[in-house]
């Protein structure tokens, strides 16, 4: 398969606040998505990238961080515990981060590229990272929590 970088989209364009559909099949086309994504978060240097902020409006994101690289589909939290509050940005809103208060632990089922449904328990930076995406699937952006968007320095 071509590798492919796509464009992210930034605020305040509208697919950004717009609810994902759920992911009905599991064939090449979500493969390549998946396989772009992952090329256009390693090309900005981030920590995730939800399908919407690269134009499709399906339930996908992937987080990529020291626990790991994480591949969710149909991401549904099925449970959270603890808190963190630390500085957030995203690829989306350019220029901007701000203080984000989110769990300390989630624990998310998603299905797999393949259909194969898998249970994450995860923390800390990973754990913000999932919500962070997750968001995204709702059409909520970071900016909405944050009590402090300022510009980068």
């Amino acid at each position: 398969m071509i590798m492919a970088k796509r464009l992210i989209v930034q605020s305040p364009d509208p697919i950004l606040s717009k609810k994902c559909r759920e992911v009905t099949s599991f064939d090449d086309r979500l493969a390549q998505l998946l396989d772009d994504m992952r090329d256009t978060l390693k090309a900005a240097d981030g920590a995730g990238l939800a399908a919407p902020q690269v134009s499709v409006l399906r339930r996908v994101c992937i987080v990529d961080t020291e626990d790991g690289y994480f591949e969710l589909v149909d991401p549904v939290l099925v449970s959270s515990s603890g808190e963190q509050t630390g500085i957030e940005g995203c690829l989306s809103v350019k220029g901007k981060y701000g203080t984000v208060t989110r769990a300390e632990k989630v624990t998310v089922d998603a299905f797999d590229r393949t259909g194969k449904k898998r249970r994450y328990k995860v923390s800390g930076f990973t754990a913000r990272a999932f919500q962070h995406e997750m968001d995204h699937l709702d059409g909520v952006l970071y900016t909405s929590k944050c009590k402090d968007l300022r510009d980068e320095e």
